[in-house]
């Protein structure tokens, strides 16, 4: 398998899910009244600590890019996977479901807490829960099937 056709699934899994993501986030936030470069701002803070606010679009599309760059990463993992464990090639839609369920956990308990995020509290209710890893369940489904997809044009 050439580096482009390993490559195809990755950007693929990564641009979509991660542009679904971008607009789900966008959103929610925006209703809110929380402006799109504070919700991207928000996403470079976690790299960049509280200075990311103080630099309105420039750490807006660092927050973009970044955002990108781990949806892409969380595609390549799968990705990786998927060539190791056979299953998740034979059952696209379980393991999209159960790759959203461990990004959300992976995402919230370790990242998160290990980022720059000037925020240190976290609040969990039953709703923002349900919300959060029915999120990252689509992002998983949309990974998966980006994989899957693939795999059917150019088997493995």
């Amino acid at each position: 398998m050439t580096r482009a056709s390993r490559l195809h699934p990755v950007l693929w899994g990564g641009l979509l899910s991660g542009l679904f993501d971008f607009c789900y986030a966008t959103g929610l936030w925006a209703l809110k009244g929380v402006s799109p470069v504070q919700v991207w701002q928000s996403v470079a803070s976690g790299l960049l600590g509280q200075d990311a606010f103080a630099h309105g679009w420039a750490t807006g599309s660092l927050g973009i890019a970044l955002h990108f760059f781990i949806t892409c990463v969380m595609a390549a993992v799968f990705w990786f996977a998927s060539r190791r464990l056979p299953w998740m090639r034979q059952h696209p839609w379980r393991a999209g479901i159960a790759y959203g369920i461990g990004l959300y956990v992976v995402m919230t308990f370790i990242v998160l807490p290990l980022s720059a995020l000037p925020v240190t509290q976290h609040v969990y209710t039953v709703a923002k829960v349900t919300l959060n890893l029915l999120v990252h369940i689509v992002v998983g489904l949309i990974i998966s099937m980006a994989v899957h997809r693939h795999d059917r044009l150019r088997p493995a």
